[in-house]
């Protein structure tokens, strides 16, 4: 999903470093204020952190100017919330492209909207949804990791369509081009993803159970809808 270095138009890769912009800031705040508020959860900010980077360095060659990946942002927004997410993401990103040549300083901006802003916001909300409506823990963590990571592929797509359009068919072939060739490759990551982050959560509810319920995951004595959360690791 990384758009590679001087791949995008300037004007394209300048529009979305704008677009990205207000997202990170906001959550740089939100990352400020969680740590001062709670160090306590410095390590597993890290650990979600350490996730996404791990994660999205695993790269697969897609379609010419770009690359699919596992994003590893699903877990970190459930845990912290997206804003945090959006500055966690933009550090990955950042280094990554000067630490592995993975992306690149010109297309950060649209990378950053991709991965670190609209992967988490789509995840989350989806994971939100199926919580409230008693979904449990674990199946709404699989589909929040999925939609997480298969959104992000969804807008690198129209970010390519609109820099590259068809010369026939406009922006709509081109969607319909960049999409089925991401799809091949991004489907099965998505779900392997998914697995990986229950996976992960699980040992969490085992090992931070306090940390979970002060961040909302895990909420003691709220009756059946919450409830849940104690048979989780079972399941």
């Amino acid at each position: 999903m990384h758009i590679a270095e001087g791949f995008l138009p300037p004007a394209h890769a300048v529009a979305w470093g704008v677009a990205a912009a207000p997202f990170v800031i906001h959550g740089a705040r939100s990352l400020i204020r969680e740590v001062r508020e709670h160090p306590e959860s410095t390590l597993l900010l890290g650990a979600s952190g350490a996730f996404t980077f791990v994660l999205s360095a695993l790269k697969l060659p897609s379609v010419t100017g770009s690359c699919s990946h596992p994003t590893g942002t699903g877990l970190g927004a459930i845990l912290f919330r997206p804003p945090v997410m959006a500055v966690l993401g933009t550090i990955t990103l950042l280094f990554q492209s000067l630490l592995l040549a993975h992306g690149g300083l010109t297309t950060l901006g649209a990378n950053v909207f991709s991965m670190a802003v609209v992967g988490p916001w789509a995840g989350y909300a989806v994971y939100g949804l199926l919580r409230r409506y008693d979904v449990p823990l674990m199946a709404a963590v699989f589909c929040g990791a999925f939609l997480a990571d298969l959104s992000t592929y969804c807008v690198t797509s129209v970010q390519l369509a609109l820099a590259f359009p068809d010369p026939g068919s406009g922006f709509l072939g081109a969607l319909g081009k960049f999409g089925s060739i991401f799809a091949v490759t991004q489907i099965p990551l998505a779900v392997s993803e998914g697995l990986l982050t229950v996976l992960v959560m699980r040992m969490l509810v085992q090992s931070s159970r306090g940390e979970l319920t002060r961040l909302g995951v895990l909420v003691a004595g709220a009756g059946s809808a919450r409830t849940a959360e104690r048979k989780a690791v079972a399941r």
